[in-house]
């Protein structure tokens, strides 16, 4: 295992603001740690993910440990520690895709996206993900893009299915 070192995340300019929205959903949920989950996804919500210094905000305001809310964040695929881009494309990766080449469109997108799975693009327009399976077998090989599903897809429609978003 490689650790690389991450430059610090810039904080958004309405950061305090967010901070007293989320503070405002704890008091309203009691701060029971029954709630913990809703409040993260109220956090995220708000948010858009969940960096340490909301970790640490919700775990001051909650009286529970950081390593406990970390935990948890860590554990529910559904939470983020990093910004999302503004449309998620999602490869499938169940059997029927891979069969048909599902690999090789993730391979296309980290190509063309010039990102890895589960990063987001420098301009923050999108971040790529992979799915063991989205439902759409007889679509092989299939990727979605927010809700919208895109069939037989090769890596040479990329370009063009891109260029709508």
């Amino acid at each position: 295992m490689t650790l690389t070192k991450k430059t610090p995340q810039k904080l958004p300019d309405d950061h305090k603001q967010k901070l007293e929205k989320i503070a405002e959903i704890i008091a309203a949920n009691e701060a029971k740690e029954s709630n913990l989950i809703m409040i993260l996804h109220a956090a995220q919500g708000i948010y858009g993910y969940l960096p340490f210094v909301v970790q640490s905000f919700i775990a001051d305001k909650m009286r529970i440990s950081v390593s406990k809310i970390s935990g948890v964040v860590t554990f529910y695929s559904f939470f983020s520690t990093e910004p999302k881009g503004k449309h998620t494309i999602m490869v499938c990766m169940g059997t029927a895709c891979y069969v048909r080449g599902g690999k090789k469109l993730v391979e296309g997108l980290k190509k063309h996206l010039n990102v890895d799975v589960a990063e987001t693009t420098e301009d923050g327009k999108f971040t790529l993900s992979q799915a063991r399976c989205i439902g759409a077998c007889g679509l092989a090989p299939a990727m979605m893009i927010d809700n919208t599903v895109y069939k037989a897809v090769t890596p040479n429609k990329i370009e063009s299915i891109l260029s709508k978003y």
